[in-house]
Formats: C-alpha cells, structure tokens, sequence
C-alpha cells in the first residue's frame, strides 16, 4: 500500500489508503489483482490488527498494520495488502506515506478501490483528505463512478478545494453523469469507450464544457476484442475537448484504433510528477 510508481499513464504513482469496491464491473482490473495477491484457501490472515464493521448494509475493515498471512498451524506464508481480499478496507497505516514522499509526485488515490463508493464512510474520505493536505507538494487525482458524493462531500465543506486536489469520473457513455464544479479541478475518464459521444448521443451540447482534462481509453481484459470503440468514437471526442478547451490523454489501449500518434496532454498548472520510485 505505498506510493508505488505505476504503469498507468496518466500518473506518475500510485497510493491506496483504500481498497476494494462494491460496484461489480464485470471488466474490473482491480478485483482481479486483489483476487490474485489476496489469502488463498489454506491462508489465514492475522486479525490481530483488522477490525469489522458494517456500513450502508457493506463488510468494511480498518486495518491498523500490514497484515501476514499463516497456514492452520499458524506458520507465516507471506504478507498481503489484500487480507480481505476485495472487501472495503481503510489501510490506516498507510495514511502517512504522501508526507513521507519528498519528491513531488503525480499520485492516482484510490487505483484498487472506487473512494467514493456510497460504502464507504466520511471519517475514511476526511482522512484520505487530511494525509494529502499534508503533504501538498503532490498532485491528487481521485477518480469515481458515483459523482453523487462529491456533491454530497461539497454541500457539507468537506471536498477540498486545494488546486493540488483533482476529482474525477467515470464514464462510458453520453448518458452518464459526471462531477464539475467552478471551484474545483476535475475531468472525466472515458474508459472503457462503449458508446458514440456524436453529436445525436449528445444532443447537441458538450459534454466536455466544465471540465480540464478528458482521458480517453479501450476496454482491455478477457472479453475485449469485441467491445472496441470506433475511430470516429473517438474522434468526437477530441472534437468536442478540443472545442471545449480541455486536454484530452489518450491510454495506450488506444493505439491500434488511433495509431502511434496518441494524444498525450496534461492540463495546464498542473505539477508534472516524478517517475524515479
């Protein structure tokens, strides 16, 4: 759970203060990686620093230390960041790390979880907020597919508005909603690209218009050969970020539709992070 430099492209790290999620997207990279690295059958993690509770009708767990996991004889096997697999879990120990970090970074918060899920607590997000705050010398990148609880995070004074901090959503079509607001930075990510955003899905407006920044990506993973966006998807797109004023940052997943040629923009102001580990 450190900041860990990452191969997302977007970014140049990595921090999940945060894991798992309830949104069940069935392309999901993350519930595969914590499926992998999580305790195995025969594997017992240690309790002695989890504790459980039930939120919105959800298993949550605080784990307070890096967890290890036995075998039945109580025997170490190796540790994991997993040790619910991919249950909610606040990783308390972990909340220190962004001040720890002296090189300014990049940092994607939340890459295994989805932060603002309806499941998880305020007292969890205030504290992802205050270890940022912390350390301002990074740049913050949230991402979400409920942009409700940024909204519900900005009616109570709770959503920082730091221009370090930048909030994003998740879209896969025109018809999804997304977060914006004046006083905040914020942008979308159009990953994975499974509808035409033209200007008949549209209805004629721009979608792109309140926000700086739009990344653009294709489904990867089992299954994806059949669920790839058209170049002319794609191109709307641009079209619209560009008339809108909005970078656009096209994912590498791009290429064999758009070519080598892929946009690579930041928006302007914000802190380049550092690629060293």
């Amino acid at each position: 759970m450190n900041i860990h430099k990452t191969k997302i492209e977007w970014c140049s790290h990595t921090w999940n203060p945060v894991t798992g999620c309830r949104h069940d997207c069935p392309y999901c990279y993350a519930r595969r990686i914590a499926t992998r690295f999580g305790p195995k059958i025969d594997e017992f993690p240690d309790e002695s620093g989890i504790t459980a509770f039930v939120n919105e009708g959800v298993d949550c767990y605080v784990v307070e230390k890096p967890t290890e996991l036995k075998d039945w004889q109580g025997n170490y096997r190796r540790s994991t960041p997993y040790p619910k697999n991919f249950a909610p879990t606040l990783h308390k120990y972990t909340l220190t790390y962004p001040e720890k970090r002296l090189t300014p970074a990049t940092i994607f918060v939340g890459s295994m979880a989805d932060l603002f899920g309806r499941w998880v607590p305020d007292g969890w997000i205030e504290q992802v907020f205050d270890a940022c705050r912390r350390a301002p010398r990074h740049t913050y990148l949230f991402l979400t597919k409920n942009p409700q609880r940024y909204c519900d995070l900005a009616s109570a004074g709770k959503l920082p508005t730091e221009p370090d901090f930048w909030y994003g959503t998740t879209i896969t079509g025109p018809d999804m909603p997304f977060f914006f607001w004046d006083k905040v930075n914020t942008f979308v990510s159009v990953e994975p690209l499974l509808e035409p955003f033209d200007t008949e899905a549209t209805g004629g407006e721009n979608p792109f218009e309140r926000v700086g920044w739009v990344i653009i990506g294709a489904m990867t993973g089992p299954g994806s050969r059949k669920q790839q966006p058209k170049r002319e998807w794609v191109e709307a797109i641009v079209k619209k970020a560009r008339e809108a004023g909005a970078a656009v940052f096209m994912k590498d997943s791009l290429k064999p539709i758009w070519g080598d040629d892929i946009l690579r923009e930041h928006p302007p102001g914000m802190i380049g992070g550092d690629n060293s580990g």
